[in-house]
């Protein structure tokens, strides 16, 4: 693992993989998070999101900027992207998990259902299980732990957002005796024929997908971006402080 902008990185695939594994075979749950420019930003702005980034097995890079910022300030070769959506499929393709899928509307959960089972069909008797729209520290935690036992899920996919997914899994680990859950954000929506796509190939080569979600869902994607571009250079500037005093 690394650490840059206060998130502590994997970026190795096999790394990520293994430790997955590693982490399925204790007596005990984990998460994982999957960490855009949205959780960067608001990972250095509110210290009770820092923390629950912090308390994750690790976060893999789902931002493409990220890379480029590490290589400007630290130089050497670049890190790669490990999106959300990608570790979805990589794991869906491999068959070999008994899965859980919580969050989305149930329009999307059945969509996502019958697609996924095109790759695999032992996914037709998983759980996909819509969560309600509450705040995040009113779900019944005991009782989705308990849904996810019976199902004997080891995986389990959470598509609520961040920063809320991520809050969820800190809270959601407390009553559940095993398993590994990642919080995947729009992988569910990708995935199924509900709504958004994923940006295509060569916007994300260059660092352009957040252009593709804005005009997916302005409303949403404006406010977020902003944030973004408002907090970044202070972002940067501790960053390149930080290198200085490690020297």
């Amino acid at each position: 693992m690394e650490e840059y902008f206060n998130i502590k990185y994997e970026f190795d695939k096999a790394t990520i993989h293994q430790a997955i594994n590693q982490q399925l075979a204790k007596k005990t749950s984990a998460y994982i998070c999957v960490a855009d420019g949205v959780v960067l930003n608001t990972v250095n702005r509110d210290a009770a999101y820092r923390e629950t980034v912090g308390n994750s097995l690790f976060a893999i890079c789902d931002s493409s900027w990220v890379p480029v910022y590490i290589k400007w300030i630290y130089g050497g070769k670049k890190k790669p992207q490990y999106c959300g959506s990608d570790i979805f499929k990589d794991v869906i393709s491999m068959k070999k998990y008994r899965m859980a899928f919580l969050g989305g509307q149930q329009k999307t959960l059945d969509s996502l259902r019958k697609n996924l089972c095109e790759i695999d069909a032992s996914i037709a008797d998983m759980l996909f299980y819509e969560l309600p729209f509450l705040p995040v520290e009113d779900f019944n935690y005991e009782e989705i732990a308990n849904k996810l036992t019976d199902s004997g899920a080891e995986i389990i996919w959470i598509s609520l957002g961040a920063p809320k997914q991520d809050f969820f899994m800190n809270r959601l680990q407390q009553h559940l005796p095993h398993g590994v859950m990642l919080g995947v954000g729009a992988a569910f929506n990708f995935f199924s024929d509900v709504s958004e796509r994923r940006a295509p190939k060569w916007m994300v080569k260059a660092h352009l997908e957040f252009v593709f979600r804005l005009t997916q869902n302005p409303q949403k994607q404006i406010h977020r971006c902003w944030n973004i571009i408002k907090t970044m250079p202070s972002i940067l500037i501790e960053e390149i402080k930080k290198k200085k005093q490690n020297k």
